[in-house]
């Protein structure tokens, strides 16, 4: 199926990543791409949520955009649903790119700038700390340190969580189905992300996604597992590894990846922009703060392109 537009066209497609596939759209301008925007969302993200907002803009400049969904979430298969495990992703990101560069194209459009945002924030300084031929790289409200996550639900709720993740592990180990928990929750529920701001700003997030359908609550849940994952990694530790310019926005009122911890890890590259926001980590998706959020970006890629 496509979908055009006046400024561009949107297809579906699949590319092979590890033992399965990923889904993803692919957005051509009506003219030669500028360069390939690969992206992906979150913790427990989905393309629908709202990435379709940033690829559209993207696209209707002139930019190719790759957007996809990880194995086991959103329009990609794999079982068992909702297994968000971390180093399947980096391998879906390297599939990603893979496929980018096999498309056609000038020179321009085989120059890649990945886009990640939240844990695919990480995900993408991790990739670009790894693989030097990236143009460039956008990282909105990253995820860079696996013991600020930690700290950041308490030591109450982390050993909630630690005794679910315990037992995901002994399920998954005996072949059965994984144990659920919510991605984000209010303050002393059990889920991954209970901050006071985590909830709401989910929530708004599925409001104003033109998702095509509506979002079904078992879509918005991780198998527990990926609570000891999640605490080990920390993308910040490679940051200085990074040869590309990379733009790093920084929402002030953010507990979940809080601001000091992500600025100090942004300064660790050595061709940075930081962009600091007075938001907290769900605004910057959503309106009134997305104009002034992916303008930056725009403006970003515009200068780190030319050089």
């Amino acid at each position: 199926m496509s979908v055009s537009v006046s400024a561009f066209t949107r297809s579906d497609v699949l590319f092979p990543s590890g033992d399965g596939r990923c889904a993803a759209w692919l957005y051509e301008p009506d003219a030669s791409a500028l360069a390939t925007i690969v992206m992906a969302h979150g913790f427990a993200g989905v393309r629908r949520l709202r990435l379709n907002a940033y690829a559209e803009r993207f696209a209707a400049v002139g930019y190719r955009v790759v957007l996809f969904d990880y194995r086991h979430f959103g329009d990609s298969p794999g079982e068992p649903r909702q297994l968000l495990d971390i180093d399947r992703q980096l391998d879906d990101w390297r599939s990603a790119l893979t496929y980018a560069r096999s498309l056609p194209g000038g020179p321009d459009a085989r120059r890649i700038v990945l886009w990640g945002t939240s844990l695919g924030g990480g995900h993408v300084l991790t990739t670009a700390a790894r693989d030097h031929e990236v143009a460039a790289v956008v990282a909105q409200v990253p995820h860079v340190s696996g013991v600020a996550a930690a700290r950041s639900v308490g030591p109450v709720q982390s050993a909630r969580l630690t005794t679910l993740a315990l037992l995901d592990l002994v399920r998954g180990a005996t072949g059965r189905s994984p144990h659920y928990i919510a991605a984000a929750g209010a303050p002393g529920e059990i889920a991954a992300m209970t901050t006071p701001d985590a909830l709401p700003g989910m929530q708004t997030l599925i409001e104003q996604s033109n998702i095509g359908r509506e979002i079904d609550p078992t879509e918005l849940m991780v198998s527990a597992r990926v609570i000891l994952r999640i605490a080990r990694y920390s993308p910040g530790r490679t940051a200085n590894a990074i040869s590309c310019p990379v733009l790093v926005q920084i929402a002030t009122r953010d507990t979940i990846t809080p601001t000091h911890v992500a600025e100090r890890a942004a300064r660790r590259i050595p061709r940075v922009t930081v962009k600091l926001y007075e938001l907290a980590h769900f605004d910057p998706y959503v309106e009134p703060s997305f104009e002034t959020v992916v303008a930056d970006q725009l403006a970003f890629l515009a200068d780190a392109l030319r050089e």
